[in-house]
């Protein structure tokens, strides 16, 4: 089976925006097009080199039947076909695991992995119902509702933290403290002058019509709040009887990422620097019990891990997609590592959630982290709705 590499600097992300801010106008593949091709030319990316696709978003617009297709060809690779994937906050993660398969495969030389979604302003759909009385039909707001209530499940996302804050006995405080500490280490991604960020974030991300005209501008993340102790410490639970406030828990957000993986034939001619290698190791996914979504990360992790032959303690960076604080502190206790370990230079606690691209944007920086340290293994996790999570081990040298 054919190793699989992530070109050295073959990857972007645009800045996460808060929800209702600059990009919530856009349409999402507008967003991610535009983001690609200006990453694709800065870095002399070969995209007719490419001869696989997939596409990962999660939030309908119109026109999104088309998916990938429609996509690549805005991007500048129109000879690019694929599937257009949805698994929630894990869909970074599948696509990733989906382009990596392709190559392993010998499907596929060169995959483009793409995650885009708008969280603003999503759609609010109509189901026809001719046999309901009056011929009415039912209405579903697609984010605002699937936030509140998994059908399975029957409670809202925040009510599975309150699920794993019980079972691992996380308090209040603990969940304070980790927030302060994520806002620290999303400090340093802004340090000189945001220098860390530079190294893959496509700035200013500036998107034009048909005539050229400029939409929206937007450089560094928004809408991204100070945290300050006092402020944090004075919210209360979002929940009676709750321990997790809204500084525990993260934001709605807009944004794209993209990347592209190789093999290892291929990795030379799209990487920024040859001398650097970035092999994609393993996957692992893992379904929890109902209503615990943000413990199923645990044994996503440990499936990848042992996919990779490798324990905890053999990974030199870890990165989680935690959009409860709970997350972290549940991960940290099951594997008995220290919450310090995870999640150095910003984390989706702190830059935002726009579902499809998290975890592609999270991976990124785990890549530039490691290239940095020295290389080593790093692990990324997270988790998704329907009590789900996706772990992926990547190993740079």
């Amino acid at each position: 089976m054919q190793s699989v590499y992530v070109p050295y600097g073959a990857y972007w992300s645009t800045p996460f925006s808060r929800w209702q801010m600059s990009l919530s106008e856009l349409h999402s593949f507008d967003l991610a097009a535009q983001a690609a091709a200006k990453a694709a030319d800065k870095r002399h990316l070969p995209l007719e080199a490419l001869d696989f696709g997939v596409l990962g978003t999660t939030v309908p617009q119109r026109g999104a039947f088309y998916g990938l297709p429609w996509l690549a060809a805005e991007i500048g690779a129109p000879q690019l076909a694929g599937p257009t994937i949805s698994q929630a906050c894990a869909t970074s993660a599948r696509i990733l695991a989906e382009a990596t398969a392709a190559i392993r495969n010998g499907d596929a030389s060169a995959s483009l992995a793409i995650a885009t979604d708008r969280v603003s302003n999503g759609p609010h759909i109509y189901y026809p119902n001719p046999s309901g009385m009056g011929g009415a039909g039912e209405h579903e707001v697609w984010v605002l509702d699937n936030f509140a209530k998994d059908p399975w499940a029957g409670c809202a996302m925040v009510q599975t933290a309150e699920n794993v804050a019980a079972e691992f006995r996380i308090t209040t405080a603990e969940q304070n403290e980790l927030v302060l500490l994520r806002s620290e280490q999303y400090q340093a991604a802004l340090a000189n002058d945001r220098a860390f960020q530079r190294r893959y974030m496509v700035e200013p991300i500036e998107i034009t019509d048909r005539k050229g005209r400029v939409l929206v501008s937007c450089t560094g993340d928004e809408g991204i709040r100070p945290m300050e102790r006092a402020a944090v410490e004075a919210l209360k639970p979002a929940l009676p009887d709750g321990t997790v406030t809204y500084a525990g828990q993260t934001h709605p957000a807009d944004g794209a990422a993209g990347m592209i993986v190789t093999s290892a034939d291929k990795a030379a001619a799209f990487s920024q620097d040859p001398a650097i290698t970035i092999e994609i190791v393993s996957f692992g996914q893992f379904r929890e019990r109902k209503a615990y979504m943000p413990a199923a990360p645990i044994g996503a992790s440990r499936r990848a891990l042992a996919a990779a032959d490798i324990g905890i303690d053999q990974v030199a960076a870890i990165k989680s997609h935690n959009p409860f604080a709970v997350n972290d502190i549940a991960f940290a206790r099951a594997f008995g590592i220290g919450v310090e370990k995870l999640n150095n230079y910003g984390c989706s606690l702190i830059w935002g959630h726009p579902q499809g691209p998290t975890g592609l944007r999270a991976i990124i920086e785990l890549i530039e982290e490691l290239v940095i340290s020295g290389g080593g293994y790093g692990l990324f996790q997270g988790c998704a709705a329907g009590d789900t999570g996706m772990a992926a081990v990547i190993k740079v040298s």
